[in-house]
């Protein structure tokens, strides 16, 4: 008998959380990015609620550099993700461990070995989720005056991930014998080297690391403009978006699983999971006056700045925050998420202000605040209409606000069968529902036998 399709869940941990003055929030560790026991305990939380994944983003820059509003945020400092999930794969056994980390200021060799130790250290919870980096400041910091183009940012992004790839089947998965008596430790014919030469990179390989139990992390990429999407449907394996609306993300689920399975992938290998920003209250009054709470903390300073890095323009402080957002020029940052800002703008006839205190919280995510059960009423809709496989939780601030999602909406969720109560295995690939990826040299075998018969 199939198993009912459930809803997969992710704890999006942004330091402090994800309000833009979540940390100013009597419920919010305010000296998070410098705490380890804040995140291990956030781990602890996630996994005993059986989510599947804890998620790190990361900027490779100070990305406020307002001194309008630099001092005013939490968000210029914290962990580098890959230390900080090394540190919590030894205090946790089931839930997966997803890093960022850029293909545009690292070398496939670094990724592909950092990953695949991460891997290992979890024993097969190892994730990365690509990206290509969208901020000047972040060029700025590798030699660079400005960033690189887009389309050349995903050129580039196109070979990186096949040759980490390419180096995380360096070994095959049972290369390593470690027989003492005949002194073999490893079978040389399950050691292949890459020896790729293309036009970014020249890697010979091998890696030296070897093949995790789950095959190779999970890749996990968050790009929706059409370079993304494209990327995403040759190679990720999950996908965190962001879409407010039920027939936004209807539309991009639609069109990820069309473009995976035109190259030639099952569209269910590709989990689609948008961020969502769950305000909770025992009344839906109760919800909105903490929203209000939380915007009431907002300095005009920061949240003008926030538009202006997430709308990927420069300064907007020229203009009147009570007049409507101006024309912008076309990003050479995030383009997907300008654009869901402009769409907002215009749709619901916005002024700069009301646009900056709507996004203050979900960054262009989709915003939910009610009950318990409303809030789980509206991610089952999604869920079944198909708009998403699962969902990326965005607690307003931490360690409270996730708390308070999985004390209330996880037990409905598990209740009405769309929720786990157990873990399925112990990698991440078993719990998401993805396939093993069988090593090359194994289904090269395995198409020469069946030839053969």
């Amino acid at each position: 008998m199939t198993k009912a399709r459930q809803i997969k869940l992710g704890a999006f941990l942004m330091t402090d959380g994800h309000h833009i003055a979540g940390w100013r929030h009597p419920r919010a560790t305010a000296n998070a990015n410098v705490r380890v026991d804040h995140y291990l305990r956030l781990a602890r939380l996630a996994e005993a609620a059986k989510l599947d994944a804890i998620f790190l983003s990361d900027s490779l820059g100070v990305r406020d550099t307002n001194l309008n509003s630099v001092h005013r945020t939490s968000r210029n400092v914290g962990f580098e993700p890959l230390t900080l999930l090394s540190a919590l794969s030894v205090v946790t056994h089931h839930i997966g461990l997803i890093g960022t980390a850029s293909t545009s200021f690292n070398e496939p060799f670094h990724i592909a070995r950092k990953f695949a130790s991460l891997d290992q250290l979890s024993g097969g919870r190892a994730g990365w989720n690509l990206v290509t980096s969208s901020g000047e400041e972040e060029a700025r910091n590798f030699n660079l005056d400005e960033h690189i183009p887009h389309a050349d940012r995903y050129d580039r992004a196109r070979e990186f991930i096949e040759v980490v790839k390419g180096l995380w089947n360096s070994w095959e998965d049972d290369a390593f014998q470690r027989d003492k008596v005949s002194g073999t430790y490893f079978n040389p014919d399950k050691l292949h080297v890459l020896n790729h030469r293309g036009k970014h990179f020249k890697v010979a390989g091998p890696l030296n690391v070897a093949r995790s139990p789950q095959g190779h992390p999970v890749v996990v990429q968050a790009g929706a403009s059409e370079d993304g999407r494209s990327l995403a449907g040759e190679s990720a394996e999950a996908i965190f978006c962001a879409h407010r609306t039920l027939a936004e993300a209807r539309a991009f689920y639609a069109d990820i699983k069309t473009r995976a399975a035109n190259a030639g992938r099952d569209p269910d290998h590709v989990k689609i999971m948008p961020g969502v920003f769950p305000v909770i209250g025992r009344t839906e009054a109760e919800a909105r006056e903490k929203f209000e709470e939380l915007q009431s903390l907002i300095h005009p300073a920061v949240g003008l700045q926030l538009l202006s890095v997430v709308a990927g323009v420069g300064d907007l402080s020229g203009y009147d925050l009570d007049g409507p957002l101006p024309d912008l020029p076309e990003t050479n940052g995030p383009k997907s998420r300008q654009q869901l800002v402009i769409d907002a703008a215009r749709r619901d006839n916005l002024t700069i202000r009301q646009l900056y205190l709507s996004i203050a919280g979900a960054r262009g995510h989709w915003q939910v605040v009610g009950t318990a059960e409303q809030i789980a009423d509206q991610l089952e809709e999604r869920f079944r209409k198909e708009g998403a496989d699962g969902f990326n939780i965005m607690a307003p601030h931490l360690p409270g606000g996730l708390e308070d999602f999985i004390e209330q909406v996880v037990p409905i969720l598990q209740e009405r069968g769309l929720f786990r109560t157990e873990y399925e295995g112990t990698t991440l690939r078993e719990n998401l529902g993805l396939p093993f990826p069988t090593h090359p040299a194994a289904r090269d075998e395995r198409l020469i036998a069946e030839a053969a018969e």
